[in-house]
């Protein structure tokens, strides 16, 4: 398997010359990178003008692994090239390298980059990329893959040490400018000329290349540092490093790698919905940073977000009174950590009585309301503390349990919440402490303890009677001045009693039924079934040209191909009894067809938009300008199947085929919007997307996608 590393950007406050000076007495060889042996220089060549500096180096490694293998391998060194092109006019340094030892056994490429910083060109960043492939090597492929992991993880680390260090090397001999690359036809003051001859020879160096030298760690040798401000985002959507310590907390090298990566596939997959960096990285800790694993549940989580509109729960859905006043739960202040606390009297709660009277549906939208509302409190504490606060403490009071509370609709509704919770919110609970655990909680724990993730029952803390006001207690966890009165502390906590719910407001089953449909079909989307050989298509009638067709669509399932055509005269749906005895029009009950098998392209109706590929998992936002009154298709049809195919209905062996083959099934969620051209965002030659954006997840990562002429489709 692959393995591949994305640096997040570093930022040194110090302009690039003077970083260049600092990076070329790397050479030849490093004191403070010991497996840097040595190195030879292989190939130079420099511009006429001196703007343009190339040096191709072969360096020498002495890699930390145990003897065994290296006489297994016949080798003591490995040796790397690396190719460094120094541009002065455009202040860039690249950096290539690549393993020249077992090269066909193992290959390791890396990247570096040296600019200047877009908003301060006092500044300058640096980044890298890098993959290794062991193809084979004598047995011991896993064991090498280890070590050179290890290697290159230490070796990133070193990086900002290094450049520091040479840096304050510089400043203690008087060198604490460079000046910039000037051609040769302006001649410089003569105090200039005077400094530039004293760092001439610094700057015929600059080229480092030694920071790849070590093979399997440029960052070790190319990373620049240097601490740099806070800054809230960097050029092109990448990520700075002193941004991810103060927003995101310490991350090992390759943690930064795959938020990085699995950030910029959601980029290029879900345009103008980007979950904030807090919010991809819980999806990685619940995976152990299993990239695929996490895209996956992500992937899920923010289709199920979008279906139910959850982004908006906090703005668009008022609790009903009878939860304002028997819901035993709201937020108090914060624990020692910083973190928001949430207090749940859970042994005071009828939950029978909230389950007949509001229904299972109802708590869980208000659960969910809790969970969007702990979020917002996070972003807050993180700058109040000025430390990244990802997760909330829970507080849950247990006095009063009871076999009541093991009422098995109520353990029911419990379990759908955790289980929903569990998919949608992972890593958002620092800590449980459960206190006043009666006799009957190892029941209640027996029944919920199988539904909770590992991670998450490693955080619980379970105290019985009044063990929580001893050591180890309530107090290493919460400050004196906010323990609850209610668990003999000072403070007042305004969380409701609870108390039973009256039950002239418990309602009926079929009452409760409506309710809890009409909750969960309060969407703008629809769902549809594509087939192979049964499109799903929709019709859109267009009065006034120059309107603009909006669309918003996940592949939930499968890959589709989307396409949009005109017709002037309206499709007719197809007849329950159109395919004759067989009564069969689509295979789903979501799924329509309008093109009729008869029509022609290019006679009955035209394409106005370049088919469109979607895959799975992929978000797809986009827009098309009207250019003539009339009819308008949108078409979700499966991938493989061949493109004369869209222009017919579905014959009677393609449904069969498809309802006998479940791989040849696609599912969307649509959602689409006519507005008028002047109340559209953007000019009509270049339209942007409709913002769809996440209202809770979504910030300073969020982007909306340019058109191309007249249309735009963006994923």
């Amino acid at each position: 398997m692959v393995q591949k590393y994305q640096s997040p950007v570093r930022v040194y406050k110090h302009p690039f010359e003077l970083i260049m000076a600092a990076y070329e007495r790397r050479f030849p060889t490093c004191p403070l990178i010991p497996m840097f042996v040595d190195s030879d220089t292989v190939n130079e060549f420099k511009s006429e003008d001196g703007a343009i500096h190339v040096i191709e180096r072969r360096c020498k490694l002495d890699i930390d692994a145990p003897r065994l293998l290296k006489k297994i391998a016949g080798v003591d060194y490995v040796y790397f090239v690396q190719k460094n092109s120094l541009n002065s006019r455009e202040r860039t340094l690249h950096i290539e390298a690549h393993n020249e030892t077992f090269s066909n056994r193992v290959i390791i490429t890396e990247h570096c980059c040296y600019t200047v910083h877009p908003e301060n060109e006092d500044w300058t960043c640096f980044e890298q990329s890098a993959s290794l492939d062991i193809k084979s090597f004598f047995g011991f492929e896993s064991t090498v893959e280890k070590i050179a992991m290890k290697q290159y993880t230490s070796n990133i680390k070193k990086g900002k040490e290094i450049i520091e260090y040479y840096l304050r090397q510089l400043e203690e001999e008087g060198i604490t400018f460079v000046p910039r690359w000037t051609p040769p036809s302006i001649a410089p003051s003569s105090e200039t000329s005077s400094l530039c001859k004293k760092q001439a020879a610094s700057l015929a160096l600059v080229v480092p290349d030694a920071a790849q030298a070590e093979g399997l760690g440029s960052e070790a040798l190319s990373s620049p540092s240097g601490p740099p401000e806070p800054v809230a985002g960097t050029p092109d959507d990448k990520l700075d490093a002193d941004y991810i310590k103060r927003y995101l907390g310490d991350l090992t090298p390759l943690q930064e790698s795959c938020l990085i990566r699995l950030r910029q596939w959601l980029q290029e997959t879900h345009k103008g919905k980007i979950p904030k960096d807090e919010h991809i990285l819980r999806f990685l800790r619940a995976r152990d940073f299993n990239i695929d694993k996490a895209r996956e549940i992500m992937c899920q989580s923010l289709t199920w977000r979008k279906q139910h509109q959850v982004d908006y729960i906090l703005e668009t859905w008022s609790p009903p009174q009878v939860l304002q006043d028997y819901y035993a739960g709201g937020w108090h202040h914060h624990d020692k950590d910083g973190r928001p606390l949430y207090v749940l009297r859970l042994g005071q709660m009828d939950t029978k009585g909230l389950v007949r009277a509001l229904g299972e549906e109802a708590l869980l939208r208000y659960v969910l309301s809790i969970n969007e509302e702990g979020l917002r409190r996070c972003e807050e504490n993180t700058k109040v503390f000025g430390r990244p606060i990802s997760s909330w403490t829970c507080l849950v009071d247990l006095e009063g349990l009871n076999m009541r509370h093991l009422w098995r609709p109520g353990v029911k509704a419990l379990l759908r919440i955790i289980e929903v919770v569990e998919a949608n919110y992972p890593e958002t609970l620092g800590r449980l402490l459960i206190l006043r655990a009666p006799r009957v909680f190892p029941v209640l724990w027996t029944l919920v303890s199988p539904f909770i993730d590992d991670n998450t029952r490693r955080k619980f803390l379970i105290y019985a009677g009044n063990d929580y006001q001893g050591p180890g207690g309530l107090l290493d966890y919460i400050d004196k001045e906010i323990i609850p009165d209610f668990l003999s502390g000072e403070c007042m906590c305004e969380v409701p009693e609870g108390g039973l719910v009256p039950k002239s407001l418990y309602r009926t089953a079929e009452e409760l039924e409506n309710e809890d449909l009409r909750l969960w079909t309060e969407t703008i989307y629809q769902s549809a079934s594509v087939f192979k050989g049964a499109p799903h298509e929709i019709l859109i009638q267009i009065v006034d040209a120059s309107s603009v067709i909006t669309w918003d669509f996940d592949v939930c399932k499968g890959d589709i191909v989307f396409n949009i055509y005109h017709s002037k005269r309206s499709p007719q749906p197809p007849k329950k009894d159109s395919l004759g005895a067989h009564s069969i029009t689509s295979p789903g009950g979501n799924n329509v067809q309008l093109i009729d098998r008869v029509w022609q392209l290019g006679r009955d109706y035209s394409m106005v938009e370049s088919p469109l590929i979607c895959k799975e998992g992929e978000s797809v936002q986009g827009s098309h300008v009207t250019r003539w009154p009339g009819f308008y298709i949108l078409q979700w049809r499966f991938h493989s199947m061949p493109a004369c195919a869209a222009t017919n209905l579905p014959r009677v062996d393609d449904v069969l085929a498809s309802l006998q083959v479940s791989s040849h099934k696609c599912k969307v969620m649509y959602y689409t919007e006519v507005i008028g051209s002047e109340d559209f965002r953007g000019s009509m030659t270049s339209l942007e997307s409709s913002h769809s954006g996440f209202s809770q997840l979504s910030a300073a990562t969020t982007s909306s996608s340019q058109s191309q002429s007249s249309s735009m489709i963006s994923r």
